[in-house]
């Protein structure tokens, strides 16, 4: 495992990271902790050292899975980078939640203070190392109120950075680039792959002059490119994946064909798909951690090998961008709001 170093220096993470929401929730097929808990701990021994969670996933499960899988085993805390989310009001609007629908949300700073505390208290850990919005809309992003309370967490030690991740059904390009251009959100998490390479290439320029760190999610497109997408199956309301609509998964399904290039032997070692699409975010030098969905142990292994592997040529890149200018990229792209179902007054988060 490869580490790339955060913009204030000294922190480094691994280049592949560990998205708790694949086991701290059903959408992805993974119903027990004990097996979060075995998955986070192999993760680990494979050389993942950022875990990225949120307070809504599982009403907090998602926060006490990593303290069960890693202090009550003796990992010191110095050895990971933790981040986590808020924003989403899970304290009055508790209980089983039915599918994908989204929670009401409060940004206001006497939530987050609390939000906060609460969060330290299931990771049962002093700091969080990285602390993010939660699919935060523009009024949100613009609110000197928040940023000034994010910067007061950071002086009582509590947070080491502020951030936002993006949601793409309820706030994106426009979202992200004022996320950017605005003091205080030193991370930023967004979706990025080979087959959703806009809007998210036009924040690469800001982030790199800003020296802001970018955090990419779902680089495999919902199974898509690790092949664990299977059309013919039938996926119910409370896997992710059905949440996509069906046109867009089909035209995934023929683009990732023109992908199988990337598939190569080096050496003794044998570059799988899945593999290259990792390494196709890591090409950005700005993007410090990629978070594929880990529910296997193979799949640990094989993405977590990703990291090692010799990256991707620039002539692999140019021919990958030259797919994309030359007609993949309009076959596939589309308002965000219709990539995955559009989002009602409670709208569906979507894909983290």
């Amino acid at each position: 495992m490869r580490y790339r170093f955060l913009s204030d220096g000294k922190t480094a993470v691994s280049e592949v990271g560990f998205g708790v929401w694949s086991v701290a929730t059903t959408w992805w097929g993974v119903k027990d902790a004990e097996t979060g808990v075995r998955l986070l701990r192999e993760a680990y021994d494979q050389g993942v050292t950022f875990f990225d969670t949120a307070d809504v996933y599982g009403n907090g499960r998602g926060e006490t899975l990593l303290a069960d899988a890693f202090w009550k085993s003796g990992v010191p805390r110095d050895n990971l980078v933790i981040a986590t989310k808020f924003g989403y009001d899970i304290y009055t609007n508790s209980g089983e939640r039915s599918g994908h629908g989204e929670l009401p949300q409060d940004f206001s700073p006497a939530f987050i203070k609390k939000a906060c505390e609460e969060s330290l208290r299931r990771l049962s850990t002093d700091h969080i190392d990285i602390y993010q919005l939660h699919n935060p809309r523009m009024d949100a992003i613009r609110s000197d109120d928040i940023i000034e309370t994010l910067e007061r967490l950071k002086d009582e030690g509590k947070i080491r950075l502020g951030g936002a991740a993006l949601g793409p059904d309820i706030g994106w390009f426009d979202e992200g680039m004022e996320t950017l251009a605005r003091d205080g959100y030193d991370a930023i998490q967004i979706i990025y792959s080979l087959l959703e390479q806009e809007p998210s290439i036009g924040f690469f320029p800001s982030a790199e002059q800003k020296n802001r760190n970018l955090i990419v999610r779902v680089p495999h497109a919902s199974g898509l490119l690790d092949r664990s997408y299977k059309p013919e199956n039938a996926y119910d309301k409370s896997d992710h994946r059905s949440h996509r609509k069906d046109k867009w998964m089909a035209a995934g399904v023929d683009a990732v064909r023109q992908f199988e290039f990337l598939e190569s032997t080096i050496g003794p070692t044998r570059r799988l798909l899945s593999q290259a699409a990792i390494q196709f975010c890591l090409a950005q030098p700005t993007v410090k951690t990629v978070l594929p969905n880990f529910t296997r142990t193979d799949q640990i292994k094989e993405f977590c090998a990703a990291s090692d592997l010799p990256p991707l040529t620039k002539d692999d890149l140019a021919r990958v961008r030259k797919l994309w200018d030359d007609g993949l990229g309009s076959s596939l792209i589309q308002p965000f709001s219709n990539s995955i179902t559009k989002p009602s007054p409670v709208a569906a988060a979507g894909r983290g």
